[in-house]
């Protein structure tokens, strides 16, 4: 675990027996049905992609993992899961990443908190789990994550980069704090302000002068969620602290315009955002 990952909250500590999800989701996530007819599928033709155990401090947590079936030295991405969890969209992306020469990881982070597959709401879901996810807990899985992908043999930790959708676009400015390995982040629509607690004591806003690593935010100028103001509030603590860190709005663009599998997806600005990430990768060092 990184030194910072201390200062996102408290220490806890958890016993093997209380993993629930010792698997991934297989399909979509209940709440997410119906799948919209535009869902994108990525076969695994010249991949090496599946499902695969990661070790963590207190036990193992699943993962899906995708890269070239041959060759070694990729590029790592960490993929950061929305609140859905890792299920099909999220497996697509690793494909995706994998396609263009990368070693892309998802590890399940709500491992110990709920399989959030199986819930038909967002609300359950938020209270049930979500809200119950230790930050701290989530940066340490990830660092193993990221080990995980060095150790195969087959990952260059030198070249680490991550990106995440939603809850995961908040994790990747905070993990942008944490790791001094991280050389470059892409945050997809990720809450900038919030009501902090014990277990998510800080929200990028509160890390934007602090960033070991630039990240690049990804935003819909129509999302309900995310008000536009913090969006500007954000932007101006970045070029406070003289960040490499840039935010671009979508100005049509609504909350989850990635998400394919959704009514929310606007495919001009999710192919616009996704050529943008690669730039950024290449620009700072992960691609």
């Amino acid at each position: 675990m990184h030194p910072d990952s201390l200062s996102l909250a408290p220490k806890v500590e958890w016993s093997r027996r209380e993993f629930v999800t010792t698997m991934l989701a297989s399909g979509f996530a209940l709440a997410v049905q119906p799948v919209s007819a535009r869902t994108i599928t990525t076969d695994s033709a010249g991949l090496t992609a599946g499902e695969v155990e990661i070790a963590v401090s207190d036990g193992s947590i699943p993962a899906y993992r995708a890269m070239p079936e041959t060759g070694k030295g990729f590029p790592v991405v960490l993929v950061v899961q929305e609140i859905f969890g890792v299920h099909e969209h999220l497996k697509d992306v690793c494909r995706r990443f994998a396609k263009l020469g990368y070693l892309a990881v998802a590890p399940e982070l709500y491992a110990r908190q709920g399989d959030v597959s199986k819930f038909s709401g967002v609300d359950e879901i938020l209270r049930k789990v979500v809200s119950q996810v230790p930050d701290a807990q989530v940066m340490a899985d990830l660092d193993a994550a990221a080990d995980w992908a060095a150790k195969t043999g087959k990952g260059d930790a030198a070249r680490l980069g991550i990106t995440g959708f939603c809850w995961g676009g908040r994790i990747v400015w905070l993990y942008a704090t944490h790791n001094p390995q991280l050389k470059a982040g892409v945050a997809w629509y990720g809450r900038l302000v919030g009501d902090r607690s014990e277990l998510q004591p800080r929200y990028p806003i509160d890390v934007a002068g602090s960033l070991k690593a630039p990240v690049l935010g990804l935003y819909g100028g129509k999302d309900q969620g995310i008000p536009q103001e913090s969006v500007q509030r954000m932007r101006a603590a970045l070029g406070a602290a003289d960040s490499r860190s840039e935010i671009v709005v979508y100005p049509d663009a609504p909350h989850g315009f990635h998400a394919d599998y959704r009514p929310s997806y606007t495919k001009d600005a999710a192919q616009d955002g996704f050529r943008r990430l690669q730039d950024w990768f290449k620009r700072f060092g992960v691609a």
